[in-house]
């Protein structure tokens, strides 16, 4: 499957078409967004239309800039699954999510996110390919020292090495932005609003 990870368009509707044409032009079978798809809920028009257009499939979490009120009115209007606590299953890959961080408007605890990834995990274990989607990066990574005030989540990374993805596609440390590196044998990506096409 080839899929496009994306996240932090921060309610930039220019960025949200040009994502949406690299997907069609590159030929993805499914987008994946991990969060801050707002700035601080404000409008949402524009935002996943253009994936919509585009034929693509649109899987998403949440992120710190964006409520539960925001990520249900986004899945109600386009059609699109919000897997914070969820799982869906494509062939053999499942792919399960927690959004919102450990810090910002939208703040849940390490324990709620460890427990909202451990659901959704449950659901596809037994699957040979899972990919992981989160907001906040894991802890004691890289991508955690590319910032002072944004830490990464002790949650996050009790997940990915109990749970053992194949991937994690995250964003939240916009500096961190295509940053890549291993968990165990868990693939860590900071796909940023640039995006990251992932082949798996």
């Amino acid at each position: 499957m080839k899929i496009l990870a994306t996240g932090d368009i921060h309610g930039d509707v220019g960025l949200a078409k040009k994502l949406a044409k690299r997907a069609k032009d590159e030929g993805v079978e499914l987008v994946l967004i991990t969060g801050d798809i707002t700035h601080f809920d404000q409008s949402v028009d524009g935002l996943i239309g253009p994936f919509k257009k585009a034929g693509k499939k649109v899987l998403f979490i949440p992120g710190n800039h964006d409520s539960f009120a925001t990520a249900d009115f986004l899945a109600e209007i386009y059609g699109i699954k919000n897997i914070h606590g969820y799982s869906v299953k494509y062939d053999e890959i499942g792919i399960f999510g927690c959004g919102f961080a450990n810090i910002g408007p939208n703040q849940i605890s390490e324990k709620e996110i460890f427990d909202t990834l451990k659901k959704g995990n449950d659901s596809i274990k037994y699957l040979k390919k899972k990919i992981m989607m989160t907001h906040v990066h894991p802890s004691k990574t890289k991508m955690e020292k590319f910032s002072n005030f944004v830490k990464g989540s002790d949650g996050v990374r009790k997940a990915v090495e109990e749970f053992k993805p194949d991937i994690l596609v995250c964003s939240h440390v916009h500096e961190a932005q295509g940053i890549e590196e291993k968990i165990g044998n868990t693939r860590v990506i900071n796909v940023g609003k640039e995006g990251k096409i992932i082949n798996i």
